[in-house]
């Protein structure tokens, strides 16, 4: 288990992966690594069944007759990837994404997200995911048969500071995925930051000695813990709650923000669950205080 900068960042598995590459002549059990490996790369770690993957494309890979970044190309050009992260998120969300799923870092300015976003209002989404494919700077990292990989930890430098500590905006830990368990889900995640240019701190994320990756503990927080209940020796838990929408018994929800935080003392933690789930709410995190 590494103990290093990567770990105490959340980033170990990005510091120890070697990147997945096929060449020509490679048995079938290494392109099945390869398919997987692509898979979790461009759907951002997410969970894809078996009727949704891209049975031809894949077909067509361990074939030989397409590369990497062409099974690249079609799976990001699919319903899959387009319904996710296109015709789910808004519009930065998505080009914010498709960066980190494609070239494997953050977008390093603003300009660079607004000329997706114009090259999407004029040329269109696919048009969009092959100027990503296209690009000299995908051929010049990937080329075509490396699958990306998360850069601007250990393979190399960011240009600025600023894109490195968006960088770590975009990531998470194993356990999540582009969407599930971030509270920012089909939001933009850099926001407002992203229009003014302006840099974010890295946090390091949740464990029992630190306050988590988005947030600083505030001022008055024993003041609220207090007020819930805990005492002088009681535990206090910070949960986020994501995802608050209508369930069937209720048809709309109650709540005017989808994403809601509690403090709670740990001897009403499984009472607060059950109301959390009743309500339809889905718990992202949960922070010892």
């Amino acid at each position: 288990m590494p103990f290093g900068p990567a770990s105490r960042l959340g980033v170990e598995r990005f510091d120890s992966d070697s990147p997945y590459e096929n060449l020509p002549g490679d048995e079938d059990a290494k392109k099945e690594e390869v398919i997987t490996a692509v898979y979790r790369q461009v759907m951002g770690n997410a969970y894809v069944m078996e009727s949704e993957r891209q049975v031809v494309a894949e077909s067509q890979f361990k074939l030989g007759e397409i590369s990497v970044r062409e099974l690249i190309r079609r799976i990001a050009k699919s319903n899959l990837y387009q319904s996710r992260f296109f015709d789910a998120c808004s519009r930065y969300r998505y080009i914010e994404l498709a960066f980190r799923h494609l070239l494997g870092r953050a977008p390093a300015s603003f300009q660079e997200m607004r000329l997706h976003a114009e090259r999407l209002d004029s040329h269109g989404y696919e048009a969009d995911i092959d100027s990503f494919l296209d690009s000299d700077e995908y051929q010049n990292n990937f080329g075509e048969y490396t699958v990306p990989y998360q850069r601007g930890w250990r393979t190399e430098s960011c240009s600025t500071m600023q894109e490195f500590g968006w960088s770590f905006q975009l990531l998470r830990g194993n356990s999540s995925s582009s969407l599930k368990g971030d509270l920012a889900g089909i939001s933009s995640k850099l926001g407002g930051a992203a229009y003014q240019n302006l840099p974010i701190a890295v946090v390091a994320p949740s464990s029992a000695d630190s306050q988590g990756w988005s947030f600083r503990p505030a001022a008055n927080l024993q003041d609220a813990a207090t007020r819930l209940g805990a005492g002088a020796t009681g535990k206090m838990y910070r949960v986020n709650v994501t995802g608050y929408r209508a369930n069937n018994i209720r048809p709309i929800s109650r709540y005017t923000k989808s994403n809601r935080v509690y403090f709670v003392p740990f001897e009403k933690l499984s009472q607060e669950f059950k109301r959390i789930h009743k309500e339809g709410g889905v718990i992202s995190s949960i922070t010892p205080m």
